[in-house]
Formats: structure tokens, sequence, C-alpha cells
């Protein structure tokens, strides 16, 4: 499984994210410009030039025509997928942490930082008039990743302290509140179907919940702080990924960070499989949407792209 690596950012990965066909990758960094790539053979397409800051989130609507941003500049940003020029530009009030298109329907938000005198909010916009249709204010601590539940009806959000959440925005209802984790939730990805979610957290554990209760359904356990996980969309398998934490890797080896991808049965949660290959810890992980390859985005600012050779489909679990 010898991977494709990407290299077009100068500083450390924040978040990868596949297009819905899986013909285009795209990867936002600490640095300015968030960039597109042909997923098959690691091309860069190009980039997206307008941030003054770091990039921290990224998402593209569904026939990918249209990618939204969200930076450290305070501004979230809609550009043209095709031609890279800035359609539109939101000034927020602090750092823009989570955005993301709903797919059925013509929405899109945003989440944003607590600053000074700013609130952590949770915004909903429409994507054609970029209105804003609602603003509602985060009561928990902030908001550190999102995803939309089962249909769009609801948002999911993590927080720094642990919670996890359901908010309903055109009500500006907070409709279901846990606290599963024990520290920072890092990332939040739903499976195909939306129907689970999985959570990663520094707690050095990830979680994988029925969306619509948010009930617990497994727990992955790691010895280090985990930054990313996602669920299979073919397999029942979840990749877990992380490591020990950036400002402490030049003290140690990789051997000892533990910066590997891993591999764990979605059912049994046990650990199937590690692939190594980062020279930092791993930030953010996505599967291909046909669920035969996986992306993985790190501290060293490399995206790999692995495609999984013919053991790993015929590989069984023995129970």
């Amino acid at each position: 499984m010898r991977p494709l690596m990407l290299h077009g950012h100068e500083r450390a990965i924040t978040q990868i994210k596949y297009n819905k066909d899986g013909d285009l990758l795209f990867s936002v960094s600490k640095d300015t410009k968030p960039t597109v790539w042909y997923s098959v053979n690691g091309e860069r397409l190009g980039t997206f030039n307008g941030h003054n800051g770091s990039v921290w989130c990224i998402d593209v609507n569904q026939d990918s025509t249209s990618v939204v941003t969200g930076s450290a500049d305070n501004s979230v940003k809609l550009w043209d997928c095709e031609t890279g020029r800035d359609l539109n530009s939101i000034e927020t009030e602090s750092a823009v942490r989570t955005c993301g298109f709903s797919s059925p329907r013509k929405l899109l938000y945003y989440t944003t930082d607590e600053q000074m005198k700013a609130k952590c909010s949770i915004f909903l916009l429409d994507v054609v008039s970029l209105d804003v249709i609602n603003v509602v204010l985060v009561e928990q601590a902030k908001v550190t990743a999102a995803s939309w539940g089962p249909f769009d009806n609801f948002l999911v959000t993590g927080h720094e302290n642990g919670a996890v959440c359901q908010y309903d925005l055109r009500n500006k209802d907070c409709m279901k509140i846990t606290n599963p984790h024990k520290g920072s939730i890092t990332d939040l990805q739903p499976s195909k179907d939306c129907a689970m979610l999985i959570t990663s957290s520094k707690d050095t554990s990830a979680k994988l919940y029925d969306s619509s209760t948010l009930e617990v359904l497994k727990m992955y356990k790691t010895e280090r702080p985990v930054n990313s996980a996602a669920i299979s969309p073919l397999l029942d398998h979840v990749v877990l990924g992380g490591g020990q934490e950036a400002m402490d890797v030049t003290t140690t080896t990789t051997r000892a960070g533990k910066f590997d991808a891993r591999f764990y049965h979605m059912i049994f949660e046990e650990e199937i499989g590690r692939v190594k290959g980062h020279f930092g810890p791993i930030n953010s992980l996505a599967f291909h949407p046909d669920g035969k390859s996986y992306s993985s985005g790190g501290e060293d600012g490399y995206v790999r792209v692995h495609n999984f050779d013919q053991s790993y489909f015929d590989f069984k679990f023995e129970y």
C-alpha cells in the first residue's frame, strides 16, 4: 500500500475532505491557501487564494460547484470550485472553526470562536442570497467540530469541554446535550448515511454514536490524543489518527510519538491494523466515498493518499 504523497502546504494540515464523487480531494492548513487535488493520481489542480490567516475548515457542495472555507482571519469565503474565483466573503467577529453545506437545501452553516467580546455562535446562511437566517449563541464551551445529522434536520456539534450537542438551527433550540468525553473533541464525522457519527478526543478515545439519540454505541481506546476519526463507507471499520501533542514532537522519535493511522473493527472495537508514514501527529482523516482508499493530513504538512491492497478486503475478523 504505497501512498501518494501530496506536498502543497508549508504548514500543518488542519482538515481534508473528499467531494461526493471522490475524484477531488480538498485540503486546508495553517498556511493561507486551501488546495484541491485529483485523488486518483495526486496531481494538484489549484489553490484558492484570498485568506490572510490559518484556514481551519473546508467543505464542498454536492455537485462540486462551490467550496466554502473558514479561517482565523475572521472570514468565511465562498469559492467557485472550477475556477478558484472568490465569489463572496463574509466577515465575522472571531475566527471561523467549522463550516459546511447542507446537501438537499441551499443552506450553509459556520461556527465562530469565543474571542474577546465575541461569543461562540452558530450561523445559518442562505447560500444564494447570503442572508443570515439564524444565529444561535452557544452556551457550552466553544464548538470545535460539527456535522449535519440525518437529512440535515439538525446540526451535531462537538465542544472543547467534551460535550456533544444537537441544535435545531431553524428554531434556535439545543435539542440534546451529552458529555461522552473528558477532553476536548477534535473531530466529528458522520457515516455515509448519517445514521451514525464518530467523535475523536484529546482524552485518547474515539466514540461511535447513534446520530438521532446521541447514544454511545462503541468506544475505541488508544494511548495518545486522537485528532481525527472516520467511518468506512464500505466495511465495518473505523480509522483513528493522532499522536503526541505537536509541541512535544521534537523530543521523541516517530516510533514513540505513535503517529500511525489505526484501524479498528467498528463492532468488536478491536484494532486490526496500523499504517505508518507521517512524521508528526495526524490532524485529519477521510475515507474515499467508495471505501477503497483513505487519506490522512498531518502536522508535517503532507497529505498521504493510501489505496488499499486486496488483502485489506480479504481480511475477515475471527469471532
